[in-house]
């Protein structure tokens, strides 16, 4: 090669040379902050911004309820096996409930506070029963005739039916019950004991005395039908396995209604003579 020739190749070289140092640091450089600037780029566009997506499961918080069959199972489990080791006046004075601290598998506990942790005065109880009174008359299951309630005639106290290995299955009932302690109070048309939802004012068990003077005027198929759809419940069955000492009265049937697990929950309708008591109860 010509010195010429030879002086033009180094030169060209050198201009190549020239310009690949400065691409491969260029290179060298993106390759260790680009990823850093490219983050704090990405950051930048969706960090201190509120968006909204559209899911498939459009839940705003896990809420768990029970069917009108599972409140009316659970409830009856649990006065079935209720034990009352205090007196009313004890049971009252409770500030919670320790779920940890409950035995068996049903526990029926006194309590003082609602659904939302707040106390809550018996006159609420009352007026929750008052409006189940109206309900289950203007549907027939009552007589009109039975008297409103009034907070000084009778006592309201809450309680917690519990499922005790799933305590999130409870129910919270008012226990009403009419004061006796007067002697010869009257107790025509006037209700005696019943349990009522403390959320949804729906009556689970009343005794009542009536006008009704025989069993016979008694439609125990109508009012076990019209109290089921109240509750929410499925179609009654009449219950066959019936003891006939199982009540003390003569006059009285009972049914069949699908509970929890494929267990069942029985409601008897009933009727005291002399004394013209009518009952439904979900308990023994």
């Amino acid at each position: 090669m010509m010195p010429g020739q030879r002086q033009k190749e180094q030169t060209k070289w050198g201009r190549i040379s020239f310009l690949l140092i400065p691409l491969a640091i260029i290179i060298v450089a993106l390759a260790v902050w680009g990823p850093e600037e490219l983050a704090r780029y990405r950051d930048k566009g969706i960090l201190n911004q509120i968006r909204t997506q559209e899911t498939e499961i459009g839940t705003e918080g896990y809420r768990y309820s029970l069917s009108g069959s599972d409140k009316v199972y659970i409830l009856s489990k649990c006065l079935n096996n209720r034990i009352l080791p205090e007196s009313e006046q004890n049971a009252m004075t409770g500030t919670g409930l320790d779920y940890q601290d409950l035995t068996g598998t049903f526990a029926f506990v006194a309590n003082r506070k609602d659904s939302s942790g707040q106390e809550v005065p018996g006159s609420s109880g009352i007026e929750l029963c008052n409006q189940g009174l109206q309900e289950l008359k203007e549907l027939g299951i009552l007589p009109g005739k039975v008297k409103t309630l009034t907070e000084g005639s009778y006592s309201a106290v809450l309680y917690s039916a519990i499922d005790v290995p799933e305590p999130r299955n409870n129910v919270l009932v008012w226990k009403i019950s009419l004061n006796t302690l007067k002697q010869n109070a009257d107790k025509g048309n006037r209700l005696l004991d019943a349990y009522v939802d403390a959320d949804t004012g729906k009556i689970y068990e009343f005794y009542v005395r009536t006008e009704i003077s025989s069993w016979a005027d008694v439609d125990a198929d109508g009012i076990v039908a019209a109290w089921a759809e109240y509750m929410g419940l499925g179609e009654p069955e009449e219950y066959e396995n019936t003891n006939p000492l199982s009540e003390n009265t003569p006059y009285f049937r009972k049914y069949s209604f699908e509970g929890m697990e494929e267990n069942s929950t029985i409601v008897t309708v009933g009727y005291y003579e002399g004394i013209n008591e009518l009952y439904l109860k979900i308990s023994r």
